[in-house]
């Protein structure tokens, strides 16, 4: 076996640092848990930046993609493709939308909904193409959805940036009615911003955006690649408050670690594209919606939104806790299994404490430490995880 050291050692010397890598190799995971190179267990609650919402080998996912590579891997979207029929359907059946296209990441998804929007916009809305996005938002790392992201920092480097977006602040209802101008098109917004700290808007805000959409004749796209697939206790974030939006867009959990994505639309507004308006080589592919399949059924068949729910009410309790006893922490706050302890002091050196102790966890923002667990995780895993964090603040 190579040693760890030779390993990272290798990855500086053949890939693009684009990430800023922990000193670690992973080489192995079941459920909550992984296990590096030199066999150190870790409890995980980055979950793959919010993918293994089944945690890691999850045996339904692992069987189901054993057995379609056995059978298909790949043909392309010249013909028809059964499990890409059978997951749209679920899809469907279990939103409020129309229609399906896949891809293969939530970039490739919000670049669709935008080009998506464009389209129906310069047939049916007399060429409108602006679109309003919000302060602090993430919605991708292509060109046009790295435009939209509302966030100097990723822009920077990357001019002249693709014209058609105006940001306000997010939580904000007045600012986006401000906004609109006889070029807007559309409102894309996140149920709760993941990456830019796990920020929770006030209740009424996605029903006021849809209001506000409805009044100016205007899509409403809700990115839900980070919240979506049960990530803050219901299928989609936007249920909780029954707002139907006209696009949904998904990727993260869908596969369970496989690459898939998915952009979800209303069907007038999906009827805009035709055949050799958007396409993807690898989109919907039959592993890929093996996996997405499975996740679904295991969702359902499992009470997997249940425990969310459940977990994900302990864990903030436990947080809470932690908050009362430790100056630290400034805030604690989050939905589901996707939750913030936004510190008082910068969070790098808490997170790499952490995973000295087998507890990896995740920092954005500078000062906010993200949970986004598998959906599996237990109250003992909590206990555990809040234990170690406990140990490392008051150090």
């Amino acid at each position: 076996m190579i040693k760890t050291e030779e390993l990272i050692a290798l990855s500086d010397r053949y890939v693009m640092s684009t990430y800023k890598r922990f000193p670690i190799v992973l080489s192995r995971g079941l459920g909550v848990h992984l296990w590096d190179n030199d066999g150190k267990q870790y409890l995980d609650l980055v979950g793959g930046i919010a993918v293994c919402a089944l945690g890691h080998s999850h045996p339904r996912v692992v069987e189901a993609l054993k057995r379609q590579l056995e059978l298909l891997t790949h043909v392309s979207n010249l013909y028809h493709i059964e499990n890409q029929i059978h997951l749209a359907q679920l899809l469907v059946e279990n939103s409020c939308l129309d229609k399906v296209f896949f891809c293969n990441s939530g970039a490739e998804a919000n670049e669709a909904a935008i080009k998506l929007a464009r389209k129906y916009g310069s047939e049916k809305m007399e060429g409108k193409y602006e679109i309003i996005t919000m302060q602090d938002s993430f919605h991708g790392r292509t060109l046009a959805t790295v435009t939209a992201t509302g966030q100097a920092k990723f822009h920077a480097g990357f001019a002249p940036l693709p014209e058609g977006f105006r940001y306000v602040p997010y939580n904000d209802l007045a600012a986006i009615e401000a906004a609109v101008t006889d070029r807007t098109l559309a409102v894309m917004v996140e149920p709760i911003q993941g990456e830019g700290g796990v920020i929770i808007p006030a209740p009424g805000y996605l029903p006021g955006i849809r209001r506000i959409c409805d009044q100016r004749g205007l899509l409403m796209i809700v990115d839900e690649v980070q919240t979506g697939m049960g990530r803050t206790g219901t299928l989609f974030a936007c249920e909780a408050e029954e707002v139907v939006p006209d696009m949904i867009t998904l990727a993260k959990a869908m596969g369970n670690g496989f690459p898939i994505g998915a952009l979800l639309a209303v069907e007038r507004i999906a009827a805009a594209f035709v055949p050799g308006s958007h396409g993807s080589t690898f989109g919907g592919n039959p592993l890929a919606t093996a996996a997405g399949i499975a996740v679904l059924e295991t969702f359902f068949d499992e009470g997997i939104l249940d425990n969310c729910r459940r977990v994900g009410a302990y864990f903030l309790e436990r947080l809470a806790e932690l908050k009362a006893k430790n100056a630290k922490v400034k805030e604690v706050r989050g939905k589901g299994l996707i939750i913030a302890l936004e510190l008082t002091v910068p969070g790098a050196d808490i997170v790499l404490e952490c995973l000295k102790r087998g507890l990896l966890i995740n920092c954005t923002g500078g000062n906010v430490l993200r949970f986004v667990p598998p959906l599996i995780l237990t109250k003992t895993n909590v206990d555990k995880a809040v234990g170690i964090l406990a140990e490392v603040l008051e150090a």
